[in-house]
């Protein structure tokens, strides 16, 4: 059995990293973490060696799935890449408002710990706030590992995922519960809808979204051949000229680029009528 202190080494992880068709790219700079819980699972199937491990993974879907669990990422923090939510503010919620919907659908996908789902809450509320009736907000956030879920539910976080956060804005809709401890007011967390999905198998929890964040997930961590058809399903639910919103170092693929129109080095348009 493997040693309690063993870390896998990189030759041992990039081997299960092929096994499951997920990017080496993606995972260099968490890797250690992402290790340490693998070792952990390991550890509790009694697997000797990655050989070993890789064959029980292949027999047993179930543990195949535990270890995709085991592989989630949940780096993130509040408003994260300002110009970014500088661009949602100023141009994508105005042309929302301007269509005049009773219900904006936003999606995020692969939503981690909540950071994003509360930063756009709070950019919504705020911006709504100008608008005797505005439109309402249906707020979907999904994300694999069901830890990561009830997390984000709790809506308790560090300092450190604050940092990006101005004092004005840390003082209207957080509460300082300890010296290095934050919670989201209660109201920022009411109506959010939190669903455990696979973004691989499972098809998009809305039809007709309005906007979709993709952010380090999909185009992250997987490889062009895996998350193809799972990018062809986001996509296909926007609604015509709906906006998806990815990583600052995520590209969007060639065979999507027929699909998606540049709105901004974060934010792409779906091409009107266009299904991928």
């Amino acid at each position: 059995m493997m040693d309690r202190e063993a870390i896998l080494d990189d030759r041992q992880f990039a081997m299960l990293l092929a096994f499951l068709n997920y990017s080496w790219d993606g995972y260099r700079k968490v890797r250690k973490g992402v290790k340490k819980r693998v070792v952990r699972h390991m550890q509790e199937l009694g697997c000797r060696n990655m050989d070993h491990y890789l064959a029980r993974l292949e027999a047993d879907p179930g543990l195949r799935a535990e270890c995709r669990r085991q592989m989630t990422v949940s780096v993130s923090r509040f408003f994260r890449d300002l110009r970014l939510w500088e661009i949602l503010e100023d141009y994508v919620l105005p042309e929302l408002a301007a269509r005049q919907p009773e219900t904006v659908k936003v999606w995020s996908a692969g939503c981690a710990g909540g950071e994003e789902v509360y930063s756009f809450r709070i950019l919504w509320e705020s911006f709504t706030a100008k608008y005797s009736t505005p439109p309402r907000l249906k707020m979907i956030a999904t994300d694999l590992a069901p830890q990561y879920l009830e997390r984000a539910k709790k809506g308790i976080y560090p300092n450190g995922a604050l940092r990006d956060a101005d004092a004005e804005r840390r003082s209207d809709w957080f509460f300082n519960v300890k010296k290095d401890r934050y919670i989201v007011r209660p109201w920022v967390k009411n109506g959010i809808d939190w669903r455990v999905q696979d973004l691989l198998t499972d098809p998009p929890p809305a039809e007709d979204l309005d906007l979709v964040f993709l952010r380090n997930s999909l185009l992250t961590y997987y490889m062009p051949d895996l998350y193809e058809k799972p990018l062809q399903r986001v996509v296909n639910a926007l609604k015509p000229s709906g906006f998806l919103v990815i990583g600052a170092k995520e590209q969007i693929p060639e065979a999507a680029r027929n699909h998606l129109m540049p709105y901004d080095r974060y934010v792409f348009r779906k091409t009107a009528g266009s299904e991928y």
